[in-house]
């Protein structure tokens, strides 16, 4: 009997023993609570939430709990940063359903259409695909932010019927479609996404009044006459106090008229004098044009690249002669596929190039990128200006965050981007009160003389 007794003991003993490593293992520790502890002070005393306390002694969240002495308090471990991550992952997609419903975009994947041309037929296609890669990116990217997007792309080339590309399955239920890229494929899929309350972006030039009638529509591209307005009104802005010079490069096949004309006829209007010379005048001539007391910002009526550097030669000789003639140019954004040639003339004559985008080799973001896209694709982007790859990387991020954080509210205005651009900026404004949103977002590219480049957004 005696010896039955001590296995039963000696049986309860690794009982025990094998309970209390199993606590351990869960808990940190088992505290005993003494007569005037509280729920707060153990919580405190180890350096852990109330909630978490709570959580690990579910009696505690019952009605009416009080902590006694001698009752028994089981002290989780301190969570991971990573934990705690997740903790308010949840707690916040928890509330964002309260708020807007388990259906609204900003809980759940963003459904995405691409509606372009999506092959290596031609260099349309080719092009196309670099843009879709550069998306397919910025989803990667977005993963880190708890934004999730599933994408569907359609190949819709040139002689493609939009409408039978319309009817294939997943496209009514986007939330967002980007393309076409031809104009005669505009109008049907303008009607389809107003039909299902789908924002539709053309991201790239096309001709025709859709974004002025069809509120779904967002158009990226920037007309001429647009950007020549945005051009003058930076100049006007910039330099009130400059003297305006304008050259003339004899140069028959130029397209910049509109843009020097309009120039000439706000300065007239704000009786700001400037004066006219031609790349052909004698250098006398020609320096009779500047000032000797202020400085001269010069203007040419080309942005081709022969007559660029004929003027480049003449301000050389002109700044040999009167070495204290103070010079900018303000030039177009044909300029910027110029740098490698005239980038240290762009900073010697503190250069500003109105252009849409920027493209910056040197920075690490666009290092970052190039090199995931030769990751990727076992390819490097092409070297066009601007990069179609970074093109479609901004374009997604912008969207994409904003649909995350505005839901169908998101218009793309100022107010609403927290997206900052690696290449190309977006700023969206209303055309009429029954159309669209137009991109109006314009920078000016600024080459200063201590070799630096800086962006001022307007």
């Amino acid at each position: 009997m005696k010896c039955s007794i001590r296995r039963v003991a000696l049986f309860c003993g690794l009982l025990i023993a094998l309970l209390a490593m199993g606590q351990t293992n869960k808990w940190r520790d088992i505290y005993k609570a003494k007569k005037k502890d509280t729920v707060f002070g153990i919580a405190k005393k180890y350096n852990i939430s109330m909630p978490e306390l709570m959580d690990a002694n579910p009696e505690m969240k019952k009605e009416g709990y009080e902590l006694k002495k001698g009752d028994m308090v089981f002290i989780p471990f301190e969570k991971t940063e990573a934990q705690l991550a997740e903790e308010a992952k949840k707690r916040e997609e928890a509330e964002r359903i309260r708020l807007y419903g388990a259906n609204d975009v900003r809980n759940r994947a963003i459904r995405v259409g691409v509606m372009l041309p999506l092959h290596d037929v031609d260099g349309d296609g080719r092009r196309m695909v670099e843009y879709y890669r550069g998306m397919l990116l910025a989803c990667e990217d977005l993963k880190a932010q708890n934004i999730s997007v599933d994408v569907y792309a359609w190949n819709v080339p040139i002689d493609a019927d939009i409408r039978q590309t319309l009817l294939e399955k997943n496209a009514e239920n986007c939330d967002i479609i980007f393309g076409p890229l031809y104009t005669k494929q505009v109008k049907a899929m303008a009607d389809f996404c107003r039909t299902y309350d789908i924002k539709m972006v053309i991201p790239f030039s096309i001709q025709g009044n859709e974004v002025n009638v069809n509120p779904q529509v967002y158009q990226v591209y920037q007309s001429p006459t647009s950007l020549n307005d945005d051009a003058i009104k930076a100049f006007m802005e910039r330099f009130p106090n400059q003297h305006p010079v304008f050259i003339d490069c004899n140069d028959s096949l130029s397209q910049k008229g509109a843009f020097t004309m309009g120039l000439r006829k706000q300065l007239e209007a704000k009786n700001i004098p400037y004066n006219i010379t031609n790349l052909n005048s004698p250098d006398d001539a020609f320096a009779r044009a500047f000032s000797a007391s202020q400085t001269n910002v010069v203007i040419l009526n080309t942005a081709r690249s022969p007559q660029l550097n004929s003027t480049l030669a003449k301000l050389n000789k002109l700044c040999a002669a009167y070495p204290n003639a103070k010079i900018a140019l303000f030039g177009y954004t044909e300029w910027l596929m110029y740098t490698k040639v005239y980038g240290d003339y762009f900073h010697k004559y503190e250069t500003y190039i109105p252009s849409t985008f920027y493209y910056n080799a040197q920075s690490p973001k666009t290092k970052r990128l190039e090199q995931m896209y030769s990751r990727w694709f076992n390819s490097n982007m092409q070297s066009a200006l601007p990069r179609f790859a970074i093109t479609g990387y901004d374009q997604a991020c912008f969207f994409f965050n904003g649909l995350h954080k505005y839901g169908k509210d998101f218009k793309g205005i100022k107010a609403q981007n927290a997206y900052e651009h690696v290449q190309t900026p977006l700023l969206f404004k209303p055309t009429t009160t029954e159309g669209g949103m137009q991109n109006k977002a314009f920078m000016l590219v600024h080459y200063t003389n201590d070799k630096r480049i800086e962006s001022i957004n307007y």
